[in-house]
């Protein structure tokens, strides 16, 4: 068992919107994970650690297993409060960034004396064990806009990422089940990714990176009603606003949203959360 004390520590990790993704399984939990690509956001979650036990949401008891395992895998007796904006469940890797959150703030409290690729390691364990996640963890130890080129925990996977910072939008319109997709059959859906990242890494930038996301929700049949209506929108008020702000949109993996960069989905009537990209990645912010 970790060593306790009287502090708390608090860590910001970024959300994370994946375009597309191909799931990848394997013999241990650092191994497996998933290909793809995605943005991380200056809209994340707040996570404070303290000695105690238990995990709050905005306020509210909730139980999160990639959470519980993350404690479990330090040896510590955690008290987590975690605040954010982004919702549960619909593409915006929360559970990824309460389960790495709490690894770093929980290192810092507990002094369990492990380094970032260790704590990364655990909270992508406990993701993927869970089946809650297979790559945001690692997207979001990272920032900007990763690309996931090999699977895995840091001492296996390899990231490379997109040099541009734009400004995002995004619309949700409910949950989708992260645990029903992956624990189903994937192979459609993998293949479609391996063709979105192909397609990326032939000519690596913004635009196509929301090319290949579009089209990899389609291949995949993961489009919603709403979604589509939402894409369709944004589709019809052109390729800018009128002052050369790209509007290009896309459905976040896993989840009932559609995100843009620039304006698009503000142009196009909807009332759209915005935000930009997080340059740094999950860091701590407090230690007191």
């Amino acid at each position: 068992m970790a060593q306790e004390n009287d502090s708390s520590a608090t860590a910001f990790v970024p959300g994370h919107i994946t375009g597309f993704f191909s799931a990848h399984t394997a013999t241990t939990c650092a191994q497996a994970g998933s290909r793809g690509a995605g943005i991380t956001l200056t809209d994340g979650v707040e996570v404070t650690v303290s000695p105690g036990s238990g995990l709050r949401l905005n306020g509210e008891v909730i139980e999160m297993l990639p959470v519980a395992d993350v404690c479990t895998r330090l040896g510590v007796d955690a008290a987590v409060d975690a605040t954010t904006s982004l919702p549960l469940g619909a593409g915006f890797g929360v559970s990824g960034a309460l389960a790495l959150g709490t690894a770093l703030a929980a290192n810092a409290v507990f002094d369990c004396g492990k380094t970032e690729n260790e704590l990364i390691t655990l909270a992508h364990c406990a993701e993927v064990d869970a089946g809650t996640g297979l790559g945001d963890v690692v997207a979001q130890a990272r920032g900007g806009l990763p690309i996931r080129i090999d699977p895995g925990s840091p001492s296996h996977g390899r990231l490379d990422g997109l040099p541009a910072r734009p400004q995002i939008e995004y619309v949700t319109f409910g949950e989708i089940s992260t645990e029903t997709v992956l624990s189903g059959d994937t192979d459609e859906l993998t293949r479609a990714g391996e063709s979105a990242l192909s397609h990326l890494l032939e000519w690596p930038t913004l635009d196509r990176f929301m090319t290949a996301s579009r089209e990899f929700a389609a291949e995949a049949g993961l489009v919603t009603d709403e979604v589509a209506a939402a894409l369709d929108a944004v589709d019809e008020v052109g390729g800018d606003t009128g002052n050369d702000i790209h509007t290009g949109a896309a459905m976040a993996m896993l989840g009932n949203t559609v995100f843009a960069t620039g304006e698009g989905l503000s142009a196009a009537g909807y009332d759209a959360h915005q935000c930009r990209v997080d340059a740094a990645g999950a860091r701590l912010i407090d230690e007191r």
